[in-house]
């Protein structure tokens, strides 16, 4: 089968199209006959060997998929072959099939395209995480999220408001604040680039109160990192939730003063190892994603598609953080 492989360590222009084995189905395990794979910023990371998991090479990248389910294997129950599934895979997603877990599928409504369905599963199950079970969002509550206009963005920003609140996206330009307020957000606040000395950095942070109002934000939802984390939590609220989400502009270094000052809680949101060790409230999450997707609450944002050959420039789009909404390779 064909797939797009990280045979060194390197960046998007180190990838190479090329061979693997067609997967098996092992017992517990399905094959899927991929039609899409969405890229996501651990695919920037894995083959620079940044990432959490460093697969032995060669490789394909690309975690997140969608496609038909082609066999399964040994006591696989509720899964059948032509289902039109999605799941998250890891790795291996940027080939033409590949085996996964089957504890790791969820079956897709007809209604839903194969490119949202590729988008789906990891922008939103995070968010889903993110909010209820690490931010404990409950309806009426104040949102900051940073990066409103990537796919994890996007989907905090429909969560948010999905589940009652007022958001305010932080995004880098205006274009990018067009998609934001396209995807709900209720006001928006455009900062500069990092870095920032002290001055800047007190600026941005009156950028937030402003935004926030005089109570501060409940949520801050920070998928950004950098420069950008410390201005974000001095607009927290009374007991406010400060949500570590990902740091694609640097590992922030917080004042740990501030958390004493606003009794708040930064909460790490690591959403892969929840679904290792909570499957079940995960399966309940993305079933309860399933039932706002047909209700029109939420909708990924395909705003790219690449060909399999192209998928190193999809990986370097987002590398370049000049994403908006969600880049997906088509097979």
């Amino acid at each position: 089968m064909r797939a797009l492989l990280s045979t060194e360590v390197g960046g998007p222009d180190s990838l190479s199209l090329g061979e693997l084995p067609d997967p098996e189905a092992s017992a517990g395990h399905v094959v899927i006959s991929v039609k899409a794979c969405s890229i996501n910023f651990p695919d920037v990371l894995i083959i620079q060997d940044l990432y959490q998991f460093k697969p032995p090479r060669p490789f394909a990248p690309g975690g997140e998929i969608s496609g038909v389910v082609e066999a399964v294997g040994d006591g696989v129950e509720d899964i059948a072959v032509g289902d039109r599934v999605l799941a998250a895979c890891g790795n291996g997603g940027l080939a033409e099939k590949v085996a996964v877990p089957a504890r790791g599928v969820f079956k897709i409504p007809d209604s839903m395209p194969f490119e949202e369905g590729a988008s789906l599963l990891m922008t939103y199950g995070t968010s889903a995480h993110a909010l209820q079970d690490r931010g404990h969002m409950k309806e009426g509550d104040n949102v900051l999220v940073l990066g409103g206009a990537g796919g994890i963005g996007i989907s905090a920003i429909e969560l948010a408001k999905a589940y009652g609140g007022r958001v305010v996206a932080g995004v880098s330009s205006e274009e990018k604040a067009g998609v934001a307020r396209g995807a709900g957000a209720d006001d928006v606040v455009v900062y500069p680039r990092q870095p920032f000395d002290k001055e800047q950095s007190k600026a941005l942070s009156g950028m937030f109160k402003q935004a926030a109002g005089a109570d501060g934000f409940d949520i801050v939802y920070d998928t950004v990192g950098g420069d950008y984390s410390e201005p974000a939590i001095r607009s927290i609220g009374w007991e406010g939730r400060f949500l570590v989400v990902g740091f694609p502009a640097g590992i922030a270094k917080l004042p740990l003063n501030l958390t004493l000052l606003k009794s708040c809680d930064v909460c790490g949101v690591f959403w892969g190892a929840f679904t290792m060790r909570e499957p079940e409230r995960n399966r309940a999450n993305i079933a309860e994603l399933m039932q706002l997707y047909e209700a029109g609450k939420i909708k990924p944002r395909v705003t790219a598609t690449y060909s399999l050959e192209d998928g190193g420039e999809a990986i370097a789009l987002l590398a370049d953080r000049k994403a908006t909404g969600k880049i997906v390779v088509t097979m």
